[in-house]
């Protein structure tokens, strides 16, 4: 089976969950009805069904080739990309001033997770491109930014971000890429990238790098990073492609997964110097590389949930379908469909399960992103600002852990069969797998999570959240169900787990740092964890009020949200233990390194 947009459950949750309806009184989101929703969401699915799945094995197959320093991509994806452009889907979150649509945040996530779940190496292109957009609109000059943001925007030109080196990966006070000034306000860079998604291709006319890279007098460490536009080809005054710049694609990476997306190796002044453009103040390269990074890390937890979203279709479609032995209760004579059987049950309903709370949070973060830019109040501005940045590390790390999770579950619904890459199900494993790497390991954002969004403010954003958690337990107190008390005694427990997390955290974090980031990455995935639940928990409070009106959707909605509560919530339990008895770090670092 082919890809099939979940228009229903984005809708449902971006109305009901993201607040949708208030998004739309932010000045400038005026025309964000649900009605402009459901309208670019159709078209979107649209183009993701019909032009963007169908390449996506083809891809994995037929990867893009390098040959003498030029790229080709898979077959089929230029013209896709075109069709892509051509709709308006690069430019649907960006400011109508640049010629994008100027939509809210929360409309244009659905569409990533469409774009991902279709075809995830060709999604890359269009993700970089994002990136620098956001990195231009935030730090270049309005010269740059007339220059580049609309071709981007439009997508006659792509973008890329530039980091990692031979010798500097995740630690960037290592990168020794050098820019030299010509006097003339314009730059010469000498140096090599490494890890460069879509570094070099055929799909647009031209490719702006953004570059981070030191200057001759720059102080040591990442203090002294700049950053520079490298196009590949010269620009002109009047905005027509000139000469050929002096930075090229000397090799691609041969890889487990995203095979169609090319990963270059590029080479920077190997002829006189590629002429580069600095982008705001010298030595404040990472602190704009950053706004590039925060953008890319949000649209990669997106890749995560639409990775587990297209496994999970492809797992329930077979499930359906293959016929193998006799029901265990007795219910027939005849081997039956393998969905009757209770653990795969199981894995579908976890499948499931942690998408859609994934996706629950994703898409409030979303939202939180749209009023802390819009709202006319400065203070609610940082105070939305701040819930935005405590959640996306957590989208990023917790939502491609999962995936890879999901698609695991997604072989092993397949049984023997999962394993031949004829049946499709071994790809998204494959391509999962890159998610809680790229634009930051799982442990960076676990990092980020600790240090930069619970320890800066005294665990203020972590203890409000729970606070909000605090309200909804108390909305489910109103319901009898059974299902709605289980959700309540398990999000409460896990609210506890939660907060005595963000207590470890704070009261250990000078005296005990190796206790505290032993237990980073279980933090964060606690954290994915309760607070997915708590959407989820949401979701069934507003299935309750709406059930009357579509019983099987609704009564679905309650379902995944009683078996998210009884089969994900109580995972916090036991991270809460393995956070708290890592004090003095005498579990992790008990081993020397001689012992390992």
């Amino acid at each position: 089976m082919s890809y099939i947009a979940p228009i229903k459950d984005m809708l449902f949750v971006m109305k009901e969950l993201a607040g949708l309806d208030e998004i739309g009184k932010l000045p400038g989101f005026e025309e964000a009805t649900l009605d402009t929703a459901q309208a670019v969401l159709d078209e979107s699915a649209k183009l993701c069904e019909a032009v963007l799945a169908p390449l996506n094995v083809e891809g994995d197959r037929n990867p893009s080739v390098w040959n003498e320093g030029a790229v080709t991509a898979t077959p089929g994806f230029k013209e896709a990309f075109r069709q892509f452009v051509e709709g308006g889907w690069q430019g649907v979150q960006h400011p109508l001033d640049y010629e994008g649509q100027g939509l809210p945040k929360l409309i244009g996530t659905p569409c990533i997770e469409m774009l991902n779940a279709a075809n995830l190496s060709f999604s890359l292109c269009p993700l970089l491109t994002d990136g620098a957009i956001e990195a231009l609109l935030t730090a270049g000059s309005e010269e740059q930014k007339q220059r580049y943001v609309p071709k981007l925007i439009g997508g006659e030109w792509t973008g890329t971000m530039n980091l990692t080196e031979p010798q500097a990966g995740s630690d960037l006070a290592l990168v020794r890429t050098r820019a030299e000034p010509q006097g003339d306000g314009t730059y010469r860079l000498f140096g090599t990238k490494i890890f460069i998604t879509w570094g070099e291709h055929d799909m647009a006319d031209n490719i702006v790098h953004l570059v981070l890279a030191r200057t001759p007098d720059a102080p040591e460490g990442v203090k002294g990073i700049s950053l520079f536009i490298v196009p590949k080809f010269h620009v002109n005054d009047d905005g027509s492609l000139g000469a050929r710049n002096d930075v090229h694609c000397v090799s691609i990476e041969h890889k487990l997964g995203i095979k169609a997306s090319p990963t270059a190796v590029l080479q920077f002044g190997d002829h006189g110097g590629a002429l580069g453009y600095l982008v705001g103040e010298e030595n404040r390269g990472l602190e704009y590389m950053f706004i590039m990074m925060n953008a890319a890390r949000f649209a990669v937890g997106m890749q995560g949930i639409a990775v587990a979203d297209r496994a999970y279709q492809k797992a329930v479609a077979y499930a359906k379908e293959r016929v193998q032995s006799r029901p265990v209760d007795g219910s027939a004579k005849e081997a039956v469909t393998i969905i009757h059987h209770p653990d795969v049950r199981r894995m579908l309903a976890t499948m499931r399960a942690l998408t859609e709370g994934a996706r629950a949070l994703a898409y409030v973060a979303a939202a939180e992103s749209d009023i802390a830019h819009r709202h006319p109040d400065e203070a609610k501005r940082a105070e939305h600002q701040a819930v935005y940045e405590y959640l996306v590390p957590i989208v990023k790390g917790w939502c491609t852990e999962l995936s890879i999770e999901v698609a695991s579950l997604g072989v092993q619904v397949h049984g023997g069969m999962g394993f031949i890459e004829e049946t499709g199900a071994a790809q998204y494993y494959r391509d999962a797998r890159i998610l809680t790497i790229y634009e930051g390991t799982t442990a960076i954002q676990a990092n980020d999570l600790v240090s930069r969004k619970t320890l800066r403010d005294g665990g203020a954003v972590a203890k409000q959240l729970i606070d909000r958690i605090g309200e909804t337990i108390q909305a489910l107190s109103a319901h009898d169900g059974a299902a709605f008390v289980s959700m309540r005694d398990r999000l409460q427990a896990g609210a506890r787990s939660l907060a005595a997390a963000v207590g470890f955290v704070l009261s250990n974090a000078k005296r005990d740092p190796n206790a505290v980031f032993a237990g980073s990455v279980l933090y964060l995935q606690l954290a994915g964890i309760v607070l997915a639940g708590w959407q989820m928990a949401r979701a069934m409070l507003a299935a309750a009020a709406n059930e009357s009106t579509d019983p099987s959707f609704y009564g679905a909605k309650i379902a995944t949200a009683r078996f998210y509560a009884e089969h994900v919530l109580p995972r916090a339990a036991a991270l809460e233990v393995a956070i708290l008895s890592a004090k003095g770090g005498e579990g992790v670092l008990a081993l020397s390194e001689d012992q390992f």
